[in-house]
């Protein structure tokens, strides 16, 4: 295509066989790990379609989540772009069918990550007065090992503890977009969790009552 353009040397020429952008969209989202921003998802597309513009890619993307809606996966949006995921419902089924089980997450991180999700931006010793107990360092670590959790700056208190709060990366593992789409603390179970109470890593569980009394904690960030 032309379209006034000068086309360089080593180009891709589209020829009548050229896939259309839904399916070099489908192809590209199947292909990956990790959500795929818009502009990544236009540069595929140029390929097949050098005036395919932003609008386009997403009124493709709108017809390619209507054709996978009746299906077991569904495409999403979430902070880092779109991507593929397995419907809830079906989870169990992926697991069963996986030789190791994904290692499942302590109550006491969980309990911890969904006061860092629901109480942004927040210290380490208002987390141990939310939840009644120490929060070990190594769950603290857990968390941002993962990539869910960072310090986003400092209380201007004595000692100037950090501030944590949750990462684009846990928005993008709950398929979420921003941090006012989070549900409601009992319906964020129903978004991440297996059926029977066995949480998908890394889609887990993010609910639990607090330890009330304990003085330790005792259980382990893994």
């Amino acid at each position: 295509m032309t379209n006034g353009k000068s086309t360089p040397p080593d180009a891709v020429i589209p020829g009548p066989d050229e896939p259309g952008i839904e399916l070099v969209l489908e192809a590209v989202l199947f292909a990956a790990s990790e959500p795929v921003p818009v502009k990544d998802l236009m540069a595929a597309c140029a390929v097949a379609d050098d005036s395919a513009g932003r609008a386009d890619i997403e009124t493709a993307l709108e017809r390619l989540s209507a054709h996978y809606r009746d299906r077991s996966i569904e495409l999403v949006r979430s902070a880092g772009g779109y991507r593929f995921r397995v419907r809830q419902r079906f989870s169990g089924h992926v697991q069963a069918a996986q030789p190791e089980r994904p290692q499942r997450l302590s109550r006491a991180l969980l309990e911890t990550l969904a006061i860092i999700a629901y109480r942004q931006p927040v210290t380490r010793a208002e987390i141990e007065e939310i939840r009644g107990v120490a929060v070990s360092t190594q769950i603290m670590r857990a968390l941002t090992e993962r990539g869910w959790v960072h310090v986003v700056g400092h209380k201007e208190v004595p000692g100037r503890p950090g501030l944590y709060a949750t990462t684009r990366a846990f928005l993008d593992d709950l398929g979420l977009g921003r941090l006012d789409e989070l549900p409601p603390l009992d319906a964020l179970r129903d978004l991440v969790d297996l059926p029977g109470g066995e949480p998908a890593d890394p889609r887990v569980a993010v609910t639990g009552e607090p330890d009330g009394g304990a003085a330790q904690e005792p259980e382990s960030g893994h």
